[in-house]
């Protein structure tokens, strides 16, 4: 009785120890996804669920992994000299205030509502990225001041609502604005996307640590790898060019609807 209690506690400390190798990987592909194009969370959150998490912790533990990857994608356009200051902080600040709104609201939410609306927003996602015009290089000049600025700033308020909710899927939100409403390309597009991600996360994550909300050993480990995928994708994106970009937006799209069809939420 007392081995088999023994082999037990072994392997129940053996799996446990297995969750950080794996949250690091999985880091890597959903930091590398977010930065190419969006969607990362949904390899994420449902790892964390299914290793005991409840949905709420989840849901703020990979605030800090995405707050991460968007540090180290920045920090890789950057060195590349991609940069859309001010436009991007502009739009940042002004998803920071929807954010907050955002995240007390998936403080309160129970668990199972969560699931459900998460299932929702995935199949929502997943249509509007099938359906959407065919994105190309665009002729005519970005459109990042005056009017289009303003509104901008008006639309980013409601998608920082969204982040701060739940964040899964919002990248293809961001860059389908961007690309068609404000006319940037493809590169600059992600560029942007990372430093608004990266100002208003942060105000989602301060709403899930007073609510206690994150897992602080998970989210180093998952942090950890959302950061090198993050620097990785960000600085492989601008070598490659547009073309690559457009291949992941797709790859997301066949993943998110995989799972979608054949796997409940």
């Amino acid at each position: 009785m007392l081995s088999i209690l023994y082999i037990y506690i072994v392997f129940d400390i053996d799996l446990f120890y297995w969750h950080y190798p794996l949250l690091i990987l999985a880091g890597f592909i959903a930091g590398f996804i977010n930065t190419m194009a969006g969607g990362g969370s949904l390899i994420t959150l449902p790892l964390m669920i299914f290793m005991g998490l409840p949905s709420s912790v989840a849901n703020g533990t990979n605030r800090i992994a995405i707050f991460m990857s968007a540090f180290s994608a920045s920090a890789g356009f950057k060195s590349k000299g991609v940069s859309n200051y001010p436009f991007n902080v502009y739009l940042g600040l002004s998803a920071l205030f929807g954010a907050l709104i955002g995240a007390q609201i998936a403080v309160d939410i129970k668990g199972e509502i969560f699931n459900k609306i998460l299932a929702i927003i995935m199949i929502i996602v997943v249509i509007t990225i099938v359906f959407k015009p065919k994105i190309d290089n665009l002729e005519v000049s970005e459109r990042i001041v005056g009017k289009h600025l303003f509104i901008s700033i008006i639309a980013f308020f409601f998608i920082g609502i969204y982040g701060g909710f739940i964040n899964a899927g919002i990248g293809f939100v961001i860059m389908l604005f961007l690309h068609f409403y404000n006319k940037l390309n493809l590169i600059n597009v992600n560029a942007t996307k990372v430093v608004i991600v990266l100002i208003y996360t942060t105000g989602a994550i301060i709403t899930f640590a007073i609510a206690g909300k994150i897992n602080w050993i998970y989210a180093f480990f998952l942090a950890s790898g959302n950061f090198l995928g993050g620097w990785f994708s960000s600085r492989w994106s601008v070598k490659k060019g547009e073309k690559v970009i457009k291949v992941f937006l797709l790859i997301m799209v066949i993943f998110m609807s995989m799972r979608l069809w054949f796997f409940n939420t």
